[in-house]
């Protein structure tokens, strides 16, 4: 299977990720998403990132026109007819998904590949909606996508191995590095790396450490870019704990039990930086 053609429904930090580096792959893209406000910051972030990657001379400028040009914004789902595959990026929630690929499944073709980038949700569980979920699977990216290597892929209980390979060779042509889990809650990376973010939201809330102190045990101690309150701040807080409320659903093992202190910033709206408030301070990105 050749996947030239990508459509991506949700426009968010992680659907223009997608969009970005399906660009720079070559690929033909289409980004839709219901909200205009979105698909304009998303706009004016992939140029932004584009232009970063021909200041860093790893890209032209001619090489940055190319790929303007091959990128459609839309809020029309109608457009799925046109895709090889199509790549769903809303939020964390399976009856939305569900509709979506209900949706999705009446629009494009036969032959396309539908995946989702859920970090969590079982991909059996939304194949449900999906006629012919064969071509179904989870291809879950990781945040920011223009910079980080790891491509999850999981096959649901109906997934062809055609479309597994196909899914591999897809996120190697983005110069992704491809690892293949079992539709478990959480997968591979999640399963692992979620819990330790709650141990540090923990942490802070019984006083063991400052925000500071955590954050800088993890990147000095274990190596880390970031540190895990970082970390969250940059996913969401609102993400984190779809993912925890995931994981301790499925395992029902208090290990996996949301932080209090993340409900609590959760229910205050405080979620990092697309809200300007988490655990650190973003003014500027906050009043964007």
């Amino acid at each position: 299977m050749e996947l030239n053609t990508v459509l991506i429904v949700g426009a968010g930090t992680m659907g223009s990720g997608i969009a970005q580096v399906s660009l720079q792959a070559g690929l033909s893209v289409t980004l839709c998403d219901t909200m205009a406000q979105q698909l304009e910051k998303a706009r004016k972030g992939i140029e932004t990132g584009l232009a970063k990657s021909v200041a860093k001379g790893k890209m032209t400028p001619q090489a940055q026109d190319e790929c303007l040009k091959r990128i459609t914004y839309t809020d029309d789902l109608g457009c799925a007819g046109d895709a090889d595959i199509i790549i769903e990026a809303i939020q964390e929630n399976l009856e939305a998904k569900k509709r979506l690929f209900a949706q999705l499944s009446q629009l494009c073709r036969q032959d396309a590949i539908l995946a989702s980038n859920t970090s969590t949700i079982s991909i059996t569980a939304i194949s449900a909606a999906v006629s012919l979920p064969e071509r179904f699977l989870g291809m879950h990216f990781f945040n920011p996508v223009p910079a980080m290597k790891l491509l999850e892929i999981i096959p649901g209980l109906s997934t062809a191995p055609q479309v597994v390979e196909a899914a591999k060779a897809f996120g190697e042509r983005l110069k992704k590095v491809p690892v293949t889990s079992k539709d478990s809650g959480g997968f591979i990376a999640n399963r692992i790396g979620s819990p330790m973010l709650n141990a540090a939201v923990n942490l802070l809330d019984s006083g063991v450490g400052t925000r500071e102190d955590i954050d800088s045990a993890m990147k000095f101690g274990y190596g880390y870019p970031m540190g895990p309150l970082e970390l969250i701040d940059l996913v969401g807080v609102d993400v984190q704990v779809a993912v925890m409320e995931v994981l301790y659903q499925e395992f029902g093992d208090p290990y996996y039990k949301p932080a209090p202190l993340l409900k609590r910033m959760l229910a205050a709206g405080h979620l990092g930086r697309k809200s300007g408030k988490g655990f650190y301070e973003y003014p500027s990105e906050g009043s964007r």
